[in-house]
């Protein structure tokens, strides 16, 4: 779609003509400006640059090119500050040749990764061809090729988000999932229109059914075996959440609300990155990953606010408001990932706006009742600089979804208030019954525009998830 953040990190065969950057702190950068010459402690002075994180000195030679980069990036804030470094710097190649902070670690794939995350661009539909940028050299061969890897996947997820809706429906989402399978050898079945209605995903045919006919509803399944993996090994199910566009169905959004709906299929992007990256690794597990692809669109035999929908786990539910249409679909979704018996199950989701109002854009609520799993994913959380909170599966507000008509309804009860809690409990109802289950709710997004996030897309939890993944039962 775009060109990937990937073709920033470069093989060590072009360190020899690559400008160094020294990684400093504010403990170490004086010790830094004596090795680096009087003009650079000139420059220094004047930039009044101190070594925090994110403050940048380019040092020039006799020829006004840059000699060397000094670069605050102190262990404290190293990933933070190594995504917005290549915004930070002009065009041409640049190596990590010096290491001052006080107790960094080595570059390391995730440093390399934040490099390539920070050097993502859009400009699918630009006219002007992209300029020059600079690109990171990075000297261990393994290093250099899992970070292409990590970062390419993100770039998929976020181009997919970034797409127009027009460009990007419900056919768009099932032609990368073939290719991927393709390019992987998994298998892929995909259950189109009135199909879903006589295959057992009603729910996922009553949001989509009101879109055009070449953007007919579908249930999307790929299943995977590692190369290495015994027969036993356990079932990874991946869900996530595929609505193209989101009007809001007749409880129709204001236009400030729509405005960004293409983003609404965040979850399917997401779940898609993780997919490749779970198939190029290898890892010795069996992966299914479940997509319900939809458009919640407007038109006469849209879904109503107060009919009652079937679903495949047989629990009717009661629409209460049409624009709470995502966990529709992943409630079919759930329930057959739980008919695969896995042992954990992973779904993410743009769900609540509640969600934001918790934690705000950059934060990520996930939902689990295992206390081991949790632990383990803020642990790969933490060390992968990739933000997440857990949030309580709070008995107390089931009540809230208790229909008078249904088994339960898509809308809580106001009482309740939580609505990214309310929606994870609604899940929780369809979950399988088997292993851990974990539920993202994602933002998928940048509201703001600062170097190294570009406004627009953003991929949320799948570095973590991934890690977690790779070692995963701890």
């Amino acid at each position: 779609m775009t060109d990937h953040p990937s073709d920033v990190l470069i093989a060590p065969s072009a360190a020899s003509a690559a400008v160094a950057v020294e990684l400093i702190d504010p403990d170490t950068f004086a010790r830094a400006l004596d090795g680096a010459g009087p003009l650079a402690a000139g420059l220094a002075e004047g930039a009044r640059f101190t070594g925090k994180s994110g403050q940048v000195l380019v040092v020039p030679g006799a020829d006004g090119r840059p000699l060397k980069v000094l670069y605050g990036a102190p262990a404290s804030d190293r990933l933070t500050a190594l995504r917005s470094l290549q915004a930070k710097l002009p065009a041409g190649d640049f190596v990590i040749a010096g290491d001052a902070t006080s107790g960094a670690p080595p570059l390391g794939v995730d440093g390399a990764v934040a490099f390539a995350l920070g050097a993502y661009r859009f400009d699918r539909y630009k006219k002007d061809p992209a300029k020059p940028r600079a690109r990171l050299v990075v000297m261990d061969a393994d290093v250099l090729s899992e970070a292409r890897r990590i970062a390419a996947a993100c770039a998929l997820a976020r181009d997919m988000i970034n797409t127009p809706a027009s460009h990007m429906g419900p056919v768009e989402i099932e032609t990368i999932a073939r290719e991927m399978a393709a390019d992987h050898g998994a298998q892929i079945s995909v259950i189109v229109g009135d199909d879903l209605l006589e295959k057992g995903y009603p729910a996922v045919h009553a949001v989509g059914r009101a879109a055009a006919a070449d953007r007919a509803p579908r249930l999307i399944e790929l299943t995977w075996t590692g190369p290495s993996a015994p027969a036993d090994a356990p079932v990874i199910a991946l869900v996530g959440k595929g609505v193209t566009f989101d009007t809001g169905g007749l409880d129709l959004k204001p236009s400030s609300g729509m405005r960004w709906m293409k983003k609404d299929m965040g979850g399917a992007a997401h779940v898609l990155a993780l997919t490749r990256l779970v198939m190029a690794a290898g890892l010795p597990v069996r992966l299914v990953t479940l997509i319900p692809a939809v458009e919640n669109a407007v038109s006469g035999n849209a879904m109503r606010p107060g009919d009652v929908l079937g679903s495949r786990a047989g629990l009717t539910i009661e629409v209460g408001n049409t624009d709470a249409e995502g966990r529709l679909i992943l409630a079919d979704a759930l329930t057959r990932a739980g008919e695969h018996e896995p042992a954990l199950t992973i779904d993410l989701a743009t769900l609540t706006g509640a969600a934001r109002v918790a934690l705000g854009p950059e934060v990520v609520p996930f939902y689990t009742a295992d206390d081991g799993f949790a632990a383990h994913l803020l642990e790969a959380s933490a060390a992968h600089g990739d933000p997440l909170w857990r949030m309580p599966l709070w008995a107390g507000y089931e009540a809230s979804l208790d229909s008078d008509v249904a088994d339960l309804k898509n809308d809580p009860d106001g009482w309740a208030q939580a609505g990214s809690v309310t929606a994870a409990l609604f899940l929780q109802r369809f979950a399988p019954k088997t292993g851990v289950w974990a539920h993202l709710d994602i933002f998928a997004w940048n509201g703001r525009s600062r170097a190294g996030w570009p406004a627009g897309a953003e991929a949320q939890g799948v570095r973590a998830i991934y890690a977690l993944l790779q070692t995963w039962p701890k």
